[in-house]
């Protein structure tokens, strides 16, 4: 298994993320502030310089208002079976 920064899969997540985010019409700089970070971190973690870990990822989704297991299976459902 490869691990890349740059994956196929990985890719597929980031993207997801920043479609949550713009679909709840919450910029880079407010999810920041929720999420005890600077807009450079978020920024990072979107264009995937910085990887999330599984803890990062449900404290994302929790500032975005979204479900962490909705997340994951929308993740899985998009990387297919």
């Amino acid at each position: 298994m490869a691990k890349s920064l740059h994956s196929h899969e990985y890719e597929c997540m980031l993207i997801l993320l920043r479609d949550a985010r713009k679909s709840r019409d919450v910029t880079q700089v407010e999810l920041a502030e929720l999420l005890g970070m600077t807009q450079g971190e978020i920024s990072r973690i979107e264009t995937g310089q910085r990887r999330l870990d599984v803890a990062e990822l449900r404290d994302y989704c929790r500032a975005l208002g979204i479900s962490f297991l909705g997340f994951v299976r929308k993740f899985d459902a998009k990387l297919g079976k």
